[in-house]
């Protein structure tokens, strides 16, 4: 089976290279991020006619995660348990809950879909948010992992952290920045402790996954790596390759985030094409 997460930076304005992309390269699961739109919204025709399912959960024109599948989709959950919310708090002084998370299970394996927040300035009330969304999450991924500890689960998306300096072109360039700021690198590394690994970078040791559009920012390879794939023991067992695709930064009106791919493979099969479980 193969598994892509890929920030689309808007599913409308991008639908046939995102469409163009999983039917060229056979992408079994797609996990995608910020779709930027409604369920109403989404162009779902693109998808089906190209053999594929889809499952969302976007909320307006900001933000919004969805799963494409060619395999069929299970037990879909919208935002994990303990996700809290940001904004405005309602009469029950909850505040709402983002379009941030969703998750299905394929053919028996758990993925969820993710877009962490960004943080914005590390005095700013979304990066105390940033900090309280990644221990929600982990303190649920323990829960999973103890409640189902054979089940190959993976946390798949745009993390919005940088792990280690040499993840950035510069890392002087974010002096006193989010994405690397220690709290959010020990958020990050709190996954691992519960019992998740980067499957990624044992095959991939180096390598940029977002590059932004101002200053010439991809011409001169002036990235982050800030998606990834974290999976539980079951699932990193399975994994036996993976892609960075750069290219897709390239050409027009591209996202600034690449696809992000791994293929699994089940002990036994004999097939000698990954991407088919």
């Amino acid at each position: 089976m193969r598994i892509a997460t890929w920030n689309v930076n808007s599913i409308r304005a991008r639908v046939e290279r995102v469409v163009d992309y999983i039917v060229r390269e056979e992408i079994d699961v797609l996990c995608m991020q910020e779709i930027k739109c409604r369920d109403n919204q989404f162009p779902y025709e693109q998808f089906t006619a190209a053999g594929y399912e889809v499952v969302l959960h976007g909320l307006n024109q900001w933000n919004g995660v969805a799963i494409a599948s060619r395999l069929p989709l299970e037990d879909v959950q919208i935002t994990f348990p303990s996700q809290p919310g940001f904004g405005e708090p309602d009469a029950d002084g909850n505040a709402p809950l983002e379009a941030r998370a969703i998750a299905a299970t394929v053919d028996g394996v758990r993925l969820w879909s993710l877009y962490v927040p960004n943080g914005r300035e590390l005095d700013h009330p979304h990066y105390v948010y940033k900090l309280e969304w990644l221990r929600g999450l982990a303190r649920d991924t323990a829960g999973w992992l103890a409640e189902s500890p054979d089940m190959p689960l993976a946390l798949l998306g745009d993390w919005n952290v940088v792990p280690y300096d040499h993840d950035v072109w510069d890392i002087r360039e974010f002096a006193g920045s989010t994405h690397v700021s220690p709290p959010e690198r020990e958020a990050f590394f709190a996954f691992e402790a519960v019992g998740l690994k980067d499957v990624v970078r044992p095959l991939i040791p180096e390598g940029y996954t977002y590059w932004d559009y101002k200053q010439l920012r991809f011409p001169r390879n002036e990235g982050m790596r800030i998606d990834f794939i974290m999976g539980s023991p079951a699932f990193a067992e399975l994994v036996d390759s993976a892609v960075i695709a750069r290219d897709e930064r390239k050409g027009d009106g591209p996202s600034d985030h690449v696809p992000v791919v791994v293929d699994l493979v089940r002990e036994g099969d004999e097939d000698d094409r990954p991407m088919i479980w």
